[in-house]
């Protein structure tokens, strides 16, 4: 009997156990519950040991909301957790109105105008620019840009603010904090992504009007071309270090870059960006989306490669390169093609890397140890240099040695405006650089002129 009460005893515990396991797996892990900068300490995020992503949880409204945030990385997990509060905070206010209009009460909550919060209308605004670029109307990339910098700082400083609380003073605020890290540029950037946001609630009806901005005098520094001589002297550089070790510890490069260790040696597709770049005009996000199937190889009165991207900036027309462009295409094709990554659908640069952020990483890695071996990490005027420059020095070499080239069709072809031109591109130009133009004469004109 004694026996026969212990085995149950035993069986029944067991039981619990069994039961209580599901349910400690979904528990948060106390050491993992991190709160969100800016926000209020009901929301947080935190991981579980029934799976390997960030969980978000937040009290509003007498009940918890939970969800799965998809990601592993703590800060995608935070801004997943701003863009969910911010979604129940709209949520919350069209219920209100909704009840509100059915029984033609006052809802028991705050009046609607005065309780919406920033962070709440900011959720209206990014899913109203979402369904833009899922219509095409907005870039993804820029997209991406308005979610970054309205997590980076607009957010964390601005989401619990009434809409109707945000005036000259708070922006001058926000304008003042951004000042300590940001140029006057990135700050103008900042603050158009507020302005979306107020713009948003004038169309809603929550404010009558915007209220008055910081004025910024905007200073660009165009981040300049390489002279023919320094490009000559990267390209033997990257061709040079082909194969090489990079010199930096594989603790630093993976801190510091995110480099794996199995790609930190300097690839020779370093060599072929920089020229491919500078006689194609194409910008380094391009390098990677290009795949072999937008590359057309045209054979006439001129040779060039037809490169019919996907869009950029509002841009969408092919683009035509230079005649060593071609000659780069070809080694690449010749190269790739017994390792069976010439394909359609292969990329020109990096193929064996399927995330291209990362392509995009490694790239810059080894384009700044080039850059840091030859000592032209910086410009003529001490401005930094990166890939970007390689766009300049192809737009530049073409206003200084293309014979009657107009900016039109510079323009046109490198996908950008004449003004940008004007701007940055050619801001580097001087009349001495082309002072045989300065000089040249109409064949008609006198002697004596």
């Amino acid at each position: 009997m004694y026996t026969k009460f212990t085995n149950t005893q035993h069986t029944a515990a067991n039981d619990t156990n069994i039961r209580q396991l599901p349910r400690e797996r979904t528990v948060p892990i106390p050491s993992t519950i991190t709160a969100v900068p800016g926000y209020p300490d009901k929301l947080s995020v935190f991981k579980i040991a029934a799976s390997k992503f960030w969980q978000v949880r937040c009290w509003i409204d007498g009940r918890t909301h939970r969800r799965t945030t998809q990601t592993q990385s703590l800060r995608s997990a935070q801004s997943f957790a701003r863009q969910f509060y911010e979604l129940l905070l709209a949520q919350r206010h069209s219920t209100a109105e909704s009840i509100h209009t059915l029984l033609n009460t006052t809802p028991q909550v705050v009046p609607v105008k005065a309780a919406l919060t920033f962070g709440a209308i900011a959720a209206q605004m990014y899913a109203n620019e979402t369904a833009r670029c899922e219509r095409g109307e907005f870039a993804l990339g820029s997209l991406q840009v308005l979610r970054n910098r309205l997590d980076a700082h607009i957010l964390p400083r601005l989401s619990k603010k009434s809409i109707t609380e945000i005036d000259y003073a708070t922006l001058l605020g926000l304008t003042q904090f951004l000042s300590k890290t940001k140029s006057s540029t990135t700050i103008s950037q900042y603050l158009v992504a507020v302005r979306k946001v107020l713009t948003h609630a004038v169309s809603i009806g929550l404010l009558v009007s915007l209220p008055e901005f910081p004025k910024l005098k905007i200073s660009t520094t165009s981040r300049g071309a390489f002279t023919p001589s320094e490009y000559w002297k990267i390209v033997r550089c990257a061709r040079s270090l082909k194969g090489q070790l990079h010199p930096d510890s594989k603790t630093l490069l993976r801190a510091n870059a995110g480099l794996r260790e199995r790609d930190q040696i300097m690839p020779e597709d370093i060599a072929w960006v920089i020229v491919f770049m500078v006689n194609s005009f194409i910008r380094p996000s391009d390098l990677q989306t290009l795949k072999h199937k937008h590359v057309e190889v045209v054979r006439g009165a001129n040779t060039y490669l037809r490169l019919t991207l996907p869009e950029t900036k509002s841009h969408d027309k092919p683009i035509v390169t230079l005649q060593p462009a071609v000659r780069i295409y070809q080694q690449i094709r010749q190269q790739r093609t017994p390792q069976n990554l010439a394909n359609e659908d292969d990329y020109l640069f990096l193929p064996h890397l399927r995330n291209r952020t990362y392509a995009s990483s490694v790239l810059s890695c080894y384009f700044n140890w080039v850059l840091s071996v030859t000592g032209l990490k910086l410009g003529a005027h001490g401005q930094p240099r990166s890939l970007y420059c390689l766009r300049h020095s192809s737009i530049t070499f073409r206003l200084l040695y293309g014979q009657g080239i107009d900016l039109l069709t510079l323009a046109r072809n490198a996908r950008t405006s004449i003004e940008v031109i004007n701007i940055h591109y050619a801001s580097t130009v001087t009349g001495e650089q082309n002072i045989g133009l300065l000089q040249s004469r109409r064949n008609n004109l006198s002697r004596t002129v």
